[in-house]
């Protein structure tokens, strides 16, 4: 069966979705979104560096692509640095009567833990199109959900579900949005976005809460940290430019309480050197990063996950991966009843892809 697709969004994730949509035999590519009046009368072949004339030319008008009628939006534009302005346009999706998987708002993915403010006008959207939004990624997503998930169906006598991503991000070029919110290359004197009271806990809380609710687990609260650890020297990466004495690596903790002790557990550590921090949780030897799963019970319970990306990079892998758990999910989403889901609602969402014939 073929799915008929709007691509939205052309940047980090975008650009690797789109890719994969034009590659992919079970997609049909109708539309796509650009924001950039650079790429817009482009072809989106040309957009996504590949060699092949699709056809379909990027856009601004948002009402055409709806009146395309396609069967889902692939959303993958930056919402958290502009909520208001995504919450406008995946409601105009969805009010459109067109399903939606996005990988931005990540406070949505666990809708019923998201504030009302954000939560509500999407409902209502997702009411009145009787659509359904599905929005999830790599790490607030899969780490957190897909991978407890697998591992929890080994598991007794469990004391503690701990998700860790431990990622080298300096080839993560995203200075504008991520190296800002975490604080990378900011004096102490600063205060970065993650600081925030609140922030962790919109942004990767609805983790923990969802593998909270899947096991029973009533929670008492969630306890946010962050702590930042600064260079003495300046150095250079391919995210950014690190001064002296400014933050090189952050380490944030979220701990879900209960039974006077963290039940669930989601720890970040991230640096922009492999050497930085070294008295911090460390990916294995050899390795640039490792989303890691550890059920400690009787039996205990580790799983370790590593993404190499098509050029050999970790945080190219991991953008892949954000927008492919989108794309392999796009059946289950169109087929799923109308209103706004999370990875409890879904059943396993495997790619169908397989290469046929040697790779070149």
């Amino acid at each position: 069966m073929s799915f008929r697709v709007v691509q939205w969004g052309t940047g980090n994730v975008g650009y690797h979705s789109l890719r994969h949509l034009i590659e992919h035999p079970d997609y049909d590519l109708v539309g796509l979104h650009a924001h950039s009046p650079n790429k817009v009368g482009k072809d989106a072949g040309e957009i996504a560096g590949l060699s092949i004339t699709t056809g379909i030319t990027a856009t601004n008008d948002a009402k055409a692509l709806l009146d395309l009628r396609p069967d889902c939006v692939l959303y993958n534009a930056n919402g958290e640095n502009r909520p208001d302005e995504a919450i406008s346009d995946m409601s105009a999706i969805l009010s459109a009567g067109i399903n939606l998987l996005s990988t931005s708002m990540i406070f949505l993915v666990y809708p019923s833990f998201a504030e009302a403010g954000l939560r509500e006008p999407l409902a209502k959207a997702a009411l009145d199109g009787q659509s359904t939004m599905f929005i999830s990624g790599v790490d607030p997503g899969f780490s957190g959900d897909v991978l407890p998930l697998a591992g929890l169906q080994m598991a007794d006598n469990v004391d503690q579900l701990l998700v860790q991503e431990l990622v080298d991000y300096s080839t993560y070029e995203d200075p504008e949005f991520t190296g800002v919110a975490f604080g990378f290359g900011q004096p102490e004197s600063a205060t970065p976005i993650m600081a925030l009271e609140g922030v962790l806990r919109s942004g990767w809380g609805g983790m923990v809460q969802m593998m909270a609710d899947r096991v029973g687990i009533p929670l008492d609260e969630i306890r946010e940290s962050y702590e930042r650890y600064f260079t003495t020297e300046a150095f250079d990466t391919p995210m950014m430019h690190v001064p002296a004495d400014t933050c090189a690596a952050v380490r944030f903790r979220l701990e879900g309480m209960a039974y006077d002790r963290p039940v669930i557990v989601t720890e970040h550590v991230n640096r922009l050197r492999e050497d930085i921090a070294p008295h911090w949780p460390m990916p294995p030897a050899g390795k640039q990063g490792v989303h890691r799963c550890v059920l400690k019970g009787s039996p205990s319970v580790t799983i370790e996950c590593f993404l190499e990306g098509s050029d050999g990079d970790y945080n190219t892998g991991g953008v892949q991966c954000t927008a492919l758990r989108m794309i392999n999910a796009i059946e289950a989403v169109c087929q799923h009843a109308p209103g706004l889901i999370s990875t409890l609602d879904l059943p396993y969402t495997p790619t169908t892809n397989f290469r046929r014939g040697e790779r070149s």
